[in-house]
């Protein structure tokens, strides 16, 4: 274990992140009552540049008038290379206390946090804002991903990132056939068999780049997030999608629609199995401790501090789950 040690992130749980437009009140208070676990309220992609600050009035109006429960509710600013964003930030910001945190689209550099939480601060210290605001931050650009080390240092505020597929297949000037899916020409082929017969088999184009952000974001306490699954009317495809982000460490995923929330819920709610396990590990741990032992083992393996912090986590997201 290295000496240095990193402060970890707001705790929050974040198996599911709905999105709504800003421009769509109609979709707020259906939002409010889902099982989304986080709700970001778009000002970005989602709205029409003739939207906007009717689409910022809108936001406004839901934070301060709608009960949104215990959901962590963000706001997705426009970019930074836009005349729209200071005043995403300045508008809702003083107006609405009950914002938790902020959505930074397209980081490139630590320079773009530094430049929000800049303006955050000044705003917080002007209001006397008592709830310090954090920041998610959108990784979708090959400049971002490229930097995306040092932009997880870039804050106290950050707490979360999102791998942003769409923008940075874009970006990255892939081919890809749906958004969050996979692309049939990014494959394998085996060797042939003794009957001459080979087999081909698809792999996972964002796999390299959902592994850098990851490994970015558990080295410095935050939480990462795997972004959207274009294709709303394939459910198996965004299980499929879910699952492959969950296993390498993701906390959650995004849900453009509603019918998302739940499979990402149910993707990223630890197994009843897997919080008995881990219920098992810590109470080998403690007997451990009681008979004075060194080394703990349980059914035949040994238990060690990476096991144990790995159980602690799990029952501790097992518990936000069952008190939300």
């Amino acid at each position: 274990m290295s000496f240095t040690l990193i402060e970890q992130a707001t705790p929050r749980l974040h198996r599911s992140e709905l999105a709504v437009p800003g421009s769509a009140p109609g979709m707020f208070e259906k939002a409010a009552t889902s099982k989304a676990d986080v709700v970001f309220l778009d000002l970005e992609d989602a709205v029409a540049p003739d939207d906007k600050e009717q689409a910022r009035k809108n936001i406004i109006q839901a934070l301060n008038d709608i009960d949104w429960g215990k959901k962590t509710m963000t706001l997705r600013i426009n970019g930074l290379d836009t005349h729209y964003c200071y005043r995403d930030v300045v508008d809702v910001v003083e107006a609405c206390p009950r914002l938790d945190t902020i959505l930074i689209p397209k980081v490139g550099v630590p320079q773009d946090v530094y430049a929000i939480d800049m303006l955050v601060t000044q705003i917080e210290q002007y209001k006397k804002r008592e709830k310090k605001l954090g920041f998610e931050l959108l990784i979708e650009t090959a400049l971002g991903m490229a930097n995306v080390e040092a932009i997880a240092q870039s804050s106290k505020r950050l707490e979360a990132m999102s791998f942003g597929v769409a923008d940075y297949a874009a970006s990255t000037r892939a081919r890809t056939t749906v958004i969050g899916g996979v692309n049939p020409d990014y494959g394998v082929l085996t060797d042939k068999d003794s009957n001459g017969n080979r087999e081909y088999y698809w792999a996972d184009q964002w796999h390299a780049a959902q592994t850098r952000m990851m490994v970015a974001c558990r080295a410095y306490g935050l939480r990462p997030i795997d972004g959207p699954f274009g294709d709303f009317n394939d459910p198996e495809g965004y299980k499929a999608a879910a699952k492959r982000a969950a296993v390498l460490g993701y906390e959650g995923k995004w849900a453009i629609h509603p019918s998302q929330i739940e499979l990402a819920n149910e993707v990223f709610t630890p197994s009843e199995a897997e919080v008995t396990k881990a219920r098992r590990i810590l109470d080998a741990m403690a007997q451990a401790a009681k008979e004075g032992k060194g080394a703990v083992s349980l059914d035949g393996r040994l238990i060690d501090i990476a096991s144990i912090r790995m159980a602690e986590a799990l029952i501790e997201k097992a518990s936000s789950i069952s008190g939300s």
